[in-house]
């Protein structure tokens, strides 16, 4: 082949962090067969899908078996029930997006990874430590990815007191992922003020908003003039159990414009040339999910994972090992303890205790020193792993 291939990929690491993490499993396991492994690592959920998304999927593969009620393609922005769902779930906790901004995709990962599509060689500003997607997306475009550290001091909240008043995309993500902090609505006020007054662009990703517990803004729409500056991503992958089954959203805001581009009709542009939307039959079960009765069945689901967290929180606070989230989030972040190293950490807990989780340094240069544990195993699961780190730490 003579083709001249994208050298931005060389930018990036060869391999993804959770698979080098499940070749390291893979490899301990073959040489210790016998080994017990416990994996509170990927942050995958284990419970399986509510009652009221499984009889929506039911009736609708029904649908699909009738031609009469048969559906092909579907609208690559998502069928209008949806959007209006989803524009009612943001009305359920006091914020008002219109459905005709909402866009349906497979994910919030996808779109993280392909709005950016949209812009040109622009600056690009990302909390350290950070979802791997978000840097990885940018650099394989040619983009230059400034980073802005979180860490113990500012909480893992960093905010852009100090920043040069110049435009550039931003991305935050609250909950965040991998350090389970969130942003108070003061703290994104903060951001959102920095984004108006610098002509920035910020990417929020909301994906893990079910799991806050308190009065924290749940979407960036909660302060007052995101409109004018954010685009949210969302999915139902940890609030409903979809990471399977596929099915998220983005919301782009009529309102948003250079004056002469509008972001929401490009994105309009963008998914019909190359996105042929979300199956019917996972949008029927979507909508369910988010209806009252769905979204009991889901929280109940979320509850189990936090009574999980807890478990680990109560060990953590025991031991006295410093972390972050826990409560409105399903991660906990914890600084490794003995001034050890994150995959050296990792290789520790592996190997004498065969717990599995995700190392921080993963995350970016800011997370080295730190570690992720997820509460998304089995009760009985985390139950075990408790009980094993409490006589490894």
């Amino acid at each position: 082949m003579n083709l001249q291939l994208n050298e931005n990929f060389g930018k990036i690491k060869p391999s993804y962090l959770f698979s080098d993490v499940a070749k390291r499993v893979r490899e301990y396991s073959a040489a210790h067969p016998g080994k017990k492994i416990l994996r509170l690592g990927i942050g995958d959920v284990t419970l399986p899908l509510a009652p009221t998304v499984i009889r929506a999927m039911h009736a609708a593969t029904d649908e699909m078996a009738d031609a009469a009620t048969f559906r092909g393609y579907a609208p690559e922005y998502g069928y209008d029930f949806l959007r209006e769902a989803v524009a009612r779930h943001y009305a359920s906790f006091g914020v008002t997006v219109a459905p005709d901004d909402v866009f349906i995709s497979d994910g919030a990962k996808s779109d993280l990874g392909n709005f950016v599509d949209l812009f040109g060689d622009v600056p690009v500003l990302v909390p350290d430590p950070v979802y791997p997607v978000y840097v990885d997306s940018n650099l394989m475009a040619g983009r230059t990815v400034a980073f802005i550290e979180g860490n113990e001091e500012n909480g893992f909240l960093p905010s852009p007191a100090g920043l040069s008043k110049s435009p550039r995309l931003i991305y935050l993500c609250s909950p965040n992922n991998p350090t389970g902090a969130v942003y108070s609505k003061e703290g994104l006020a903060e951001w959102v003020n920095y984004a108006l007054e610098s002509g920035s662009l910020i990417l929020f990703d909301s994906a893990y908003e079910a799991f806050i517990s308190d009065d924290s803004p749940r979407s960036i729409y909660a302060i007052e003039g995101a409109e004018r500056c954010a685009v949210e991503f969302c999915s139902l992958s940890k609030t409903a159990g979809f990471t399977g089954t596929r099915c998220g959203w983005t919301v782009v805001p009529a309102s948003l414009s250079d004056g002469t581009l509008s972001p929401k009709k490009m994105w309009e542009r963008r998914q019909a040339t190359k996105f042929n939307g979300v199956p019917y039959v996972v949008q029927r079960a979507a909508e369910a999910a988010l209806s009252d009765e769905g979204m009991a069945e889901c929280m109940a689901n979320i509850a189990y994972y936090k009574r999980n967290a807890a478990l680990i929180a109560a060990l953590l606070e025991k031991k006295k090992i410093p972390f972050t989230g826990g409560t409105s989030s399903p991660y906990l972040w914890l600084k490794c303890p003995g001034g050890r190293g994150s995959w050296e950490f990792f290789d520790y807990l592996l190997s004498e205790a065969q717990v599995v989780g995700t190392p921080g340094a993963g995350f970016g240069a800011a997370g080295e020193g730190y570690f992720r544990l997820t509460a998304f195993g089995s009760l009985e699961t985390t139950r075990e792993a408790v009980q094993r780190l409490d006589k490894l730490l």
